[in-house]
């Protein structure tokens, strides 16, 4: 297991097209995953500061690309949420071509966390984007969120459900919970792995 720790946080800058994206070249890490799947506390829980990713009640309300710088090393870019209906359909539509912009033209990017809430299955977008994400090889890390919302006993169908429907073995999840700090572990010794390839 990695002892990778992170030592310092801070907002960057939020951004929609790629000439508001840092000039340098240092190594970013994108933050994907459903409205309300629990993205911001996730990344809240890793560089554990409560408020450094703003978590509201109200699923789509991140609607840009938000960038933190880590370590001074290195970046955490928290994308926008997808598939929540109430959303406006204008913003809707430019959340596709901002994301897409990012992840298909991001030298830097290293790789995906994807976020999923372990007690349901991956849903339809989740799974179109974690196809998007391995037809163009880019890496990514499928993490279900939430597990102290169930008992344990549960965890191992559902991890192993999950990485059926994604192809992959339930060991190749990380089940998670921002509350308990359940996963944080392993998390950052995957982030670790991906950031010194």
């Amino acid at each position: 297991m990695s002892d990778f720790l992170i030592t310092s946080a801070e907002f960057i800058v939020s951004a929609v097209l790629p000439e508001h994206y840092p000039a340098d070249d240092l190594p970013e890490v994108g933050f994907a995953g459903r409205s309300n799947v629990g993205k911001s506390s996730l990344i809240n829980c890793l560089v554990q500061r409560k408020k450094l990713v703003r978590t509201s009640r109200t699923p789509g309300r991140t609607q840009l690309l938000n960038i933190f710088l880590i370590n001074g090393t290195f970046r955490f870019v928290d994308l926008p949420g997808y598939g929540y209906a109430k959303v406006p359909h204008s913003i809707r539509q430019t959340w596709g071509p901002m994301v897409e912009a990012y992840l298909q033209g991001r030298p830097n990017l290293k790789g995906i966390v994807l976020i999923m809430d372990l007690r349901h299955p991956p849903t339809p977008d989740d799974l179109t984007l974690w196809s998007w994400l391995k037809d163009r090889g880019i890496p990514v890390i499928p993490v279900l969120t939430k597990a102290d919302k169930l008992p344990r006993s549960k965890w191992v169908s559902l991890a192993e459900s999950a990485g059926k429907s994604l192809g992959v073995t339930s060991r190749e999840t990380i089940l998670f919970s921002a509350e308990t700090r359940q996963g944080r572990t392993e998390l950052l010794s995957e982030l670790d792995t991906l950031l010194t390839r």
